[in-house]
């Protein structure tokens, strides 16, 4: 396996809007995905053997790291706390937590009395996990009368999960058993019934069925169904607990409807109507609601109220007035505080308002970039704020915050077996000058003996998508790489919110390329600061954030020693075309809709990794997948590569493994992943030529 396997060309052109598109690897693409989904062995023989070739030769150039990769597992388990557990969180007679025995990979799901005492375990996880390949829990949540727990488990990787009930009294499964589900529920009051989301045959949360306990799922009742398949539909438990919120929405709009968790025959009260481009939330607090909302162009978001009756807009009265630049990532509502997460000048802060007087204060930290966010809870009548701060060299703290003494107390400081001194590192930020004179933030960890004279290899991650801020929190594991003399950056460009919404606004659908364009400027800015030079640096990301390196290969491939992309995006313009697909009618207000819109066909055209691969040299690439994935399906990376080597004219090598038995999310268990970890690192410390130890 010295040579790549050589995918054939299968020439499948498509003509749209006047132009015709290649798709020479479009067979790559089982005709019976979704199938496949459900049960990987269906996959079809002639693409199952490409991959499984694709495989052996990637594990055949990386043989001589095989040693290294054994080395760098061992390091980050040795950061583990093997036998780590949550700090319980209060709800009634009772303290819920979970924990990992010695050795374990999945989590034991129990509780103690409130106030201490031993763990009752309910659910565990390496048990469950013994019958199946691959196991993730999806969910879990105690019923209010503490009697029972509905959890429930994906055994294939593809998201599709399965609920069942268990007793807290003999640990045993009732009978009900609901398939296909989207993993998460919320009980009514009196414990006798429950709501969930059904996924459809193509992997769209758009139902709410309400289940009664004893019943068989054929007998669950239909309360809520979207019409528009471009939209998601998730359930969640209200503050008080009055209400299960139904929350539509799509990368644009939402809409949210409540049902009154008091009575079995409730129907969905609406809260708002959906209007084009307004986002809301809600919480509620006696008779009245509070709203978070971009509505009235709030572009960074404000909160307002309303009546609980007359919950309309027209009735919205305005509580946190919108201010430029202040970003409302999100609320808590509790009985007598309003917490909000904001963030100014990408950092964040906690501020806390007290409702009956209108006070407020702040909680921030001094670090010059760091990860700060609220865990929630179960009890509503209380003074107590759990929230979780890391930056990139101090590890996760977990502290309890009474909000009415503002005392704050320690609860848990994520413990390195192995050790970790804090002051070994330092961590900085620097502002990098994009095409357009837009300010990228990048955030930056390196030992602190670190030479700033461009000799370093670096490792800049990015992502930029969906509004999500990349975080400057800690990572164990990647002081496997900082310790060998790397820098790693995080690179918060446009796409994400980590300037605010307006940020992720300028990076999206016909403004997309400012989101490479923004990383390319990162990498060349930390070059300019002597951080690392040409050719010294590894490029990662996963998701949409693999769009961003299949991007910037094409486009700034000369910056590059590597690539890593894990389940990449790369084949957008196909996949946006094909409205069959579980993600591509919800995507559509992200990337634009190419069937019905030319210039979003061309526009995607200019920019899709896959459709720009040209006669260049490229980097170094490691493409990963995952055979069950829903979300980006294996054959995009597969299509990618294929094309790459018959296309490229020098550079390289282009690797793809694919993880015949997991989906997005890699490989289930929290050691094994370790190992997936290993190989992206061992590639990044092999193609700028560091194998040594630290």
């Amino acid at each position: 396996m010295n040579k790549p396997p050589i995918a054939p060309r299968r020439p499948s052109p498509r003509a749209l809007h006047g132009i015709t598109v290649e798709d020479d690897y479009a067979w790559l693409k089982d005709e019976k995905w979704q199938e496949v989904l459900r049960d990987p062995s269906l996959l079809d023989p002639d693409i199952r053997a490409y991959l499984e070739a694709e495989n052996q030769y990637t594990e055949a150039l990386l043989a001589p790291t095989q040693d290294l990769q054994k080395v760098l597992v061992a390091e980050m388990r040795g950061r583990i706390k093997e036998d780590d557990s949550g700090v319980p969180t209060p709800d009634g007679p009772f303290a819920y937590l979970w924990k990992f025995r010695e050795g374990g990979q999945h989590e034991q799901i129990g509780r103690t009395a409130r106030n201490g005492g031993d763990m009752q375990t309910i659910l565990d996880g390496d048990a469950l996990a013994k019958a199946s390949d691959y196991f993730k829990f999806g969910g879990t949540r105690h019923s209010p009368d503490h009697r029972l727990v509905a959890w429930s488990a994906d055994l294939r990787g593809s998201e599709f999960f399965t609920l069942r009930v268990r007793r807290w009294d003999t640990g045993e499964d009732l009978p009900d058993t609901l398939e296909q589900t989207g993993g998460r529920i919320v009980w009514g009051r009196d414990s006798s019934f429950f709501y969930y989301v059904q996924v459809d045959d193509s992997h769209r949360p758009l139902k709410v069925f309400r289940h009664r306990l004893g019943t068989p799922q054929d007998d669950d009742v239909l309360v809520y169904e979207e019409k528009d398949v471009g939209w998601f539909t998730h359930i969640e438990e209200s503050p008080s607990g009055r209400f299960c919120v139904i929350a539509g929405g799509d990368h644009d709009t939402t809409e949210q409807h409540l049902l009154d968790l008091s009575t079995p025959d409730a129907t969905p009260r609406l809260i708002a109507p959906r209007q084009k481009g307004v986002r809301y939330s809600v919480a509620d607090r006696g008779e009245e609601l509070f709203i978070l909302t971009n509505e009235g162009d709030a572009i960074d978001f404000r909160i307002a109220t309303a009546p609980l009756a007359m919950p309309g807009r027209a009735n919205w009265q305005e509580l946190i007035p919108h201010r430029p630049g202040v970003y409302i990532l999100g609320m808590e509502l509790f009985a007598g505080h309003l917490v909000r997460l904001e963030r100014s000048n990408a950092l964040p802060s906690i501020v806390i308002r007290e409702l009956d007087r209108g006070g407020e204060h702040v909680i921030a930290f001094d670090e010059a970039a760091y990860s700060l966010d609220m865990a929630g809870g179960f009890e509503f009548d209380t003074t107590t704020l759990r929230f979780v701060y890391s930056s990139m060299t101090t590890p996760a703290e977990v502290y309890d915050y009474d909000m009415a003494s503002r005392e704050r107390t320690l609860r848990k400081r994520q413990q390195i077996p192995s050790g970790h001194d804090p002051a070994d590192y330092a961590t900085t930020r620097i502002l990098a000058r994009s095409h357009d004179g837009a300010e990228v933030p990048v955030s930056i960890l390196h030992r602190r003996d670190f030479k700033k004279d461009g000799s370093a290899p670096l490792l800049l991650y990015g992502y930029g998508s969906y509004g999500m801020a990349m975080p400057a929190s800690f990572s164990a594991n990647r002081l496997s790489l900082v310790d060998r003399g790397f820098v790693y950056a995080i690179a918060h460009i446009r796409g994400g919110s980590d300037k605010g919404w307006s940020w992720y606004l300028d990076g999206k659908r016909e403004k997309k390329t400012n989101t490479f364009d923004d990383f390319a400027a990162a990498g060349r800015a930390l070059i300019v600061g002597g951080y690392t030079s040409a050719k010294r640096i590894v490029g990662h990301g996963g998701s949409a954030g693999g769009m961003l390196m299949g991007a910037v290969a094409n486009r700034a491939g000369e910056l590059f020693a590597g690539i890593v992309a894990e389940v990449p995006f790369v084949d957008v313009l196909n996949t946006m075309l094909d409205d069959k697909l579980p993600l591509t009618p919800p995507e559509w207000p992200e990337w634009g809709n190419p069937i019905t819109d030319e210039a979003a066909f061309r526009y995607i055209l200019s920019y899709s990794p896959y459709d720009n691969v040209a006669a260049r040299d490229y980097p170094a690439i490691l493409a990963m997948a995952g055979l069950t994935d829903p979300r980006v399906t294996y054959w995009e990376p597969a299509k990618w590569v294929a094309r790459l080597r018959a296309t490229m004219i020098g550079g390289g090598p282009v690797l793809l493994r694919t993880n015949m038995g997991a989906g997005h999310g890699g490989s289930s268990g929290r050691f094994n992943r370790l190992d997936e970890m290993a190989i992206v690192y061992a590639f990044a410390l092999r193609t700028v030529g560091l194998t040594a130890s630290p």
